[in-house]
């Protein structure tokens, strides 16, 4: 099979679409797949090359793809972090026409994956599309609340262009059938339970962040930006200290909050982003991990967290809600209270052998997240596209015949 991925992200940039594509993509490679991307021009990348780029903080070694398209690349105004695709159906065509794939996968449903969807339909190759970012959400966190319904709209005829669309959680799912959305699947995600491991813990790293083996270290991982419910992180945090002012608070990431978040917390170790080792070392010497966020559509950091041995204090939602039983294998709350998430961050901080046997239990669960089983399904849904798409072609002919 010949795939070819379109997203507005690729690795080594730093955000869990381009994580969870370039292990798919690998999986997908060491499955005899050939994947072909198209993509944004890397903001390091010369007009010129096509090659890839070096790599970034907290990504792994990107998987190559066999070819490649870069296209135009605009930055949003006000998070150069955050990027979209610009390219007309007639480029992709061309591209696509040199070397026909078997099916399209559309990571992104803005410009870039709009003009795929044309592109891809006038050639009649089947399309998957998958949900990686909840747009409607992002419409309220930046202020633009009035946009919701016509997003909702507009990603509702996108997406039943498509021959199947894939979620990460059955939550989703649900939520999407709802809206009238067709043909949605469950595609999981899955974590390395080798480089996110308690064996990581590293006593040297605890010692810079000033605290004894005895004294607990509060995490956060992720985006410094709106959509991560920052207010509710920094409220969280200053309870716990309330309750146990000997608690080291340590958030990994970058962006518009930062500085905010910082002014908030001037006790708390602000890394920015760190490599994937850095990475691993954090999360297994932490103690409990907080993640106010109710913008995802999955969630890495907690399956990253709950490998690496950690409890994990989280709104009911996405991956939290997949794989945590609350009060057995970490502790979720209802989305929305905010009085009950900052409860459940004290009462847990105050019991270290509670955290600890949370955190362990977790694990086991992680672990259970598999990315090559989560590649051989992915596989199995884009053949199934394949040949519902050829059969309802097929079916077109016959009644026009």
């Amino acid at each position: 099979m010949r795939l070819c991925i379109v997203s507005e992200t690729w690795s080594p940039e730093i955000n869990g679409v381009a994580h969870t594509l370039n292990r798919l993509c690998r999986e997908l490679t060491r499955l005899g797949v050939t994947v072909d991307v198209i993509r944004p021009k890397p903001k390091m990348a010369d007009s010129t090359t096509n090659t890839n780029v070096a790599q970034g903080p907290y990504q792994e070694p990107s998987q190559g793809p066999s070819q490649e398209l870069l296209v135009r690349r605009l930055a949003l105004p006000g998070y150069n972090e955050v990027q979209i695709g610009l390219a007309s159906p007639g480029k992709l065509r061309r591209f696509w026409q040199k070397q026909r794939p078997d099916v399209v996968y559309l990571a992104t449903q803005g410009p870039l994956g709009w003009a795929a969807r044309q592109a891809a339909r006038q050639l009649n190759i089947p399309l998957v599309a998958g949900w990686h970012t909840n747009f409607d959400h992002y419409c309220h966190d930046y202020g633009f609340s009035w946009l919701a319904a016509a997003t909702r709209r507009y990603l509702r005829y996108f997406h039943n262009g498509c021959d199947l669309t894939l979620v990460p959680t059955q939550q989703q799912a649900e939520a999407l059938r709802a809206q009238d959305i067709h043909d949605v699947k469950v595609l999981s995600r899955g974590i390395d339970g080798d480089n996110f491991s308690p064996a990581h813990r590293d006593d040297t790293l605890r010692e810079q962040w000033g605290v004894s083996e005895h004294q607990p270290v509060a995490l956060y991982v992720g985006r410094l930006a709106p959509e991560k419910n920052l207010a509710l992180l920094q409220e969280t945090l200053q309870a716990m200290s309330d309750v146990r002012p000997d608690m080291a608070h340590v958030i990994v990431g970058d962006g518009p909050g930062r500085a905010q978040l910082q002014k908030a917390l001037p006790d708390a170790h602000f890394t920015g982003f760190v490599n994937k080792q850095a990475l691993a070392r954090h999360y297994a010497s932490a103690d409990i991990f907080i993640f106010p966020s109710q913008s995802e559509t999955w969630g890495n950091v907690v399956t990253e967290a709950m490998a690496s041995g950690l409890a994990v204090v989280a709104y009911h939602h996405a991956a939290s809600a997949e794989l945590i039983q609350s009060g057995y294998n970490g502790t979720t709350v209802s989305p929305g209270d905010t009085l009950a998430f900052q409860q459940a961050a004290v009462d847990l901080c105050q019991h270290p052998a509670d955290y600890a046997r949370l955190g362990r239990i977790a694990r086991l669960r992680a672990l259970e997240q598999s990315w090559s089983g989560i590649a051989e399904q992915f596989l199995r849904y884009l053949q199934n596209a394949q040949e519902t798409h050829h059969a309802s072609a097929s079916a077109c002919r016959i009644r026009s015949s």
